[in-house]
């Protein structure tokens, strides 16, 4: 398989609302401190990598709230 050029750095996904989760992910950027510290010093690959990381965990966090809020208008439902 052919590699493609790089020619433009990827940019930090820091948006600016650094504060961590519970499992130790940043809210903003789903990223965990190891991945941040080191974001300035990754290659290409291993930055692509993490930001397939981050949108994998985006996910699972916005299906985890929509189950809970299903999950919440289910009771409501019984009364």
């Amino acid at each position: 398989m052919q590699q493609q050029l790089e020619f433009f750095d990827i940019p930090n996904p820091c948006i600016g609302h650094c504060e961590m989760n519970i499992q130790g992910y940043c809210i903003g950027c789903y990223r965990n401190r190891q991945e941040r510290f080191n974001w300035a010093t990754m290659n290409q690959q291993d930055k692509r990598n993490i930001l397939r990381l981050c949108r994998q965990r985006y996910l699972r966090s916005v299906q985890k709230i929509i189950k809970e809020t299903e999950s919440e208008n289910e009771q409501l439902d019984l009364f």
